[in-house]
């Protein structure tokens, strides 16, 4: 069986978010779902762009979308474990912008997953992708610089 391998670029760190796995957060084999995993990943990502100064209705003027997602499962998580997501960007180029989270148990660090999503900014007015505005280029340098 061929997986995925993601590199997390650590380099790229740009907010780390606590998260706890709620008991409705787990499927029949009495682990952290799938589904949930999407959800917490999406909470992370909107808390990272929040302290960056972005939301992702709005990013230069462009609501965001998810062209993709990739996820490499490493372990297990279980009610009530407490998880840490940090969310990588590395600067963007053209018209997409990759967004990894590594999502890790906070007692001891043991991964749970790595994911990357390829996000691109819309024009709503001609339903087509845009290149990154220059303000969300500099939030995103400003926080990896920091």
């Amino acid at each position: 069986m061929e997986r995925i391998k993601l590199d997390f670029p650590d380099s790229a760190i740009v907010h780390r978010q606590s998260l706890s796995v709620r008991i409705t957060d787990m499927n029949y084999g009495r682990h952290l779902g799938h589904d949930t995993l999407v959800s917490l990943l999406h909470e992370a990502r909107i808390q990272a762009f929040g302290a960056l100064g972005l939301v992702e209705w709005d990013m230069g003027g462009f609501p965001s979308v998810v062209a993709d997602l990739a996820v490499q499962y490493q372990s297990e998580a279980r009610w009530p474990d407490a998880l840490v997501v940090e969310t990588a960007i590395p600067a963007p180029t053209g018209k997409a912008m990759a967004v990894y989270h590594r999502v890790c148990h906070a007692e001891g660090g043991r991964p749970v997953a790595t994911a990357r999503l390829n996000v691109v900014l819309v024009d709503p007015a001609q339903g087509r992708s845009v290149n990154i505005p220059d303000s969300v280029l500099r939030a995103i340098s400003g926080a990896e610089s920091a």
